[in-house]
Parts: C-alpha cells; sequence; structure tokens
C-alpha cells in the first residue's frame, strides 16, 4: 500500500471512528503530510509503507529541527507518526510498527511565570472594594493567590463550600479529587466582603454559584482572565497575565519563604511531586540571579 493511500485511511479512521476533535485532526494531518513530503524527498517518490523501516523514520525528527521546529512541535509530530504506524498494525496494514523505537524528543520544561510580592499587593489594592463587580474581582484574585486554587476550582465553587470560620475552602480538582486548603487572612476578609456586595448581583435565589457574573449567573472562565489579565497590567513585567499566574505566585511564595514541598504539592492537588518542582527551579533561578547582582566575585 502506499504511504498516500495509509495516511489517507488514518485520516478517515481519525474522523469516523476515533471522533477527534477538529484541533487533534488538523495537527495529524499537517504532521503526516511533512512526513510525507519527507519521505518523498529524501526518501524515495512513491514510498509502499510496508518498506519503510526505522532508519527511515528517525531522521524525520532532524529534518523538522532544520525547518525550525521546536522540541515542543517535535514531540507532537513524532506522537502523530507513531499513533498512524500504530493504526497500520492494527489493519493489518504491515506486520510490526517500525516508528515504536524511534526517541520522542522531551518538551523543554518552561519556569512559570509569577508575581514578585509587592506586585500582588499593589494589584489587590487597585480593586473597589466598593463595587459589587471589583469587590467579587478582589476576592476572587485573593482566594486563588491565598490557596493556590486553579480559576475553573475557584468557580466552580458554591455557597457553603468556603468555610468562614475554620478557613478553609473545599476544592474538587482534576478527575473529582477532593481537598481542603486553608485560606489566610486577607483572603478571607476579601471573601466577607464580596458576600456583603453578593445580594446586588443575584438574580435568581436558587443561584448557589459563590462568584456570579453581572447577570447573576456563574462566573465564566473568560470573564475571570479578562478581568485578571487587565488587573496585572501596568503592574507586572511578567510575559503572561492570567489567573494562573497568582496560582504560580502562591506556589513560588510559599516556597520561598521555606514550606516544604509536600505541603504545597497537597495543597495545590498535584497527584506527584515532580509537578510541583518545578516552583522549586523558579526559587533556585532568583537566588541564583539575586548572587550575580550582589556578590562581588560572582
Amino acid at each position: 500500500m502506499k504511504l498516500s493511500e495509509a495516511i489517507k485511511k488514518f485520516s478517515d479512521y481519525c474522523i469516523v471512528e476515533k471522533n477527534f476533535s477538529e484541533h487533534t485532526l488538523e495537527a495529524y494531518s499537517t504532521a503526516l503530510n511533512q512526513f510525507y513530503v519527507y519521505m518523498k524527498e529524501e526518501i524515495s517518490e512513491n514510498m509502499n509503507i510496508e518498506d519503510i523501516r526505522i532508519n527511515d523514520i528517525r531522521p524525520f525528527l532532524g529534518w523538522l529541527h532544520d525547518k525550525g521546529f521546536k522540541k515542543i512541535s517535535l514531540k507532537m509530530k513524532m506522537s502523530a507518526v507513531k499513533s498512524f504506524f500504530k493504526f497500520c498494525v492494527k489493519k493489518n496494514y504491515i506486520p510490526k510498527n517500525p516508528a515504536s523505537l524511534v526517541h520522542t524528543p522531551k518538551a523543554e520544561k518552561r519556569l512559570p511565570s509569577f508575581l514578585l510580592k509587592n506586585e500582588v499587593s499593589e494589584m489587590m489594592e487597585n480593586f473597589d472594594r466598593d463595587d459589587p463587580i471589583q469587590s467579587r474581582n478582589l476576592a476572587l484574585s485573593e482566594l486563588i493567590y491565598s490557596s493556590g486554587l486553579r480559576v475553573s476550582e475557584a468557580l466552580k465553587l458554591d455557597i457553603g463550600e468556603i468555610n468562614l470560620s475554620q478557613k478553609t475552602v473545599k476544592v474538587f480538582g482534576k478527575r473529582r479529587k477532593e481537598r481542603v486548603v486553608p485560606i489566610g487572612q486577607q483572603a478571607l476578609e476579601a471573601l466577607i466582603w464580596y458576600l456583603k456586595k453578593r445580594p446586588l448581583l443575584v438574580t435568581d435565589t436558587k443561584e448557589t454559584a459563590f462568584f456570579l457574573s453581572r447577570q447573576g449567573k456563574r462566573m465564566t472562565a473568560n470573564d475571570a482572565y479578562r478581568t485578571i489579565h487587565k488587573a496585572m497590567l501596568g503592574i507586572t513585567e511578567a510575559s503572561k497575565k492570567s489567573p494562573h499566574i497568582l496560582r504560580h505566585s502562591f506556589a513560588t511564595h510559599l516556597l520561598d519563604n521555606g514550606a516544604d514541598i509536600q505541603s504545597v504539592s497537597e495543597m495545590l492537588g498535584h497527584e506527584s511531586l515532580s509537578t510541583t518542582q518545578v516552583y522549586t527551579h523558579v526559587s533556585v533561578e532568583r537566588l541564583k540571579e539575586a548572587y550575580k547582582k550582589a556578590h562581588p566575585k560572582a
């Protein structure tokens, strides 16, 4: 079977049987078209899939690299190629998968952006507490920063899931995994103040959402992003300005001040310590920068 024909069959399979999203279909299609062009240019004009060997596939990564693709793109494109050959084996087009032993490059780990402590303070001070919407924005921002919540977790909260007397919030994270996280004093005060303003936003007394929109419905992720992005403008030089930056700041500031990584990991709702360790890299990089600036022989 010709490579082009097999790729067409795989594309149909992804659409009809796997029902992949439009985004995934486009990514796979682009990757396999590039693989086809590579095979045509570098190996053979009319390659049959049963003739393709591991040494024909390996140089594909170098070919992509020479065209300027980064590691994260190489990883995705090789994943598409591997899925394609796995499909070919499943359909008995070829006896074994020639791509199974091809090394997939690891994506580069980027250190998360975060706010400095004075930037957090300045951001919070700029909200108008007397305005119901601004009061809500302050409460949301303080809660994410104080307790390290994902914005989706904060927006899913209902009245009653924040225990003001015990200064804790019950969160349902990924895969509905429950955790209880402490709330700091400033966040607590912002939440209590917002609750006094919340009735001004209520349009339906049956609505249980803690954070309400102007229309009295549950606040959306887009609303939260726009609100916090706007609040960070002019405050920080961080490349990204989003609710998640407050979560990054929560973890970074705790570790900077001596919190143990296990506790921080539990509060973040991470399933593995390795996920949390990226924040220790942030702290180490900051120490290195401070050392270079201050030490006479750095």
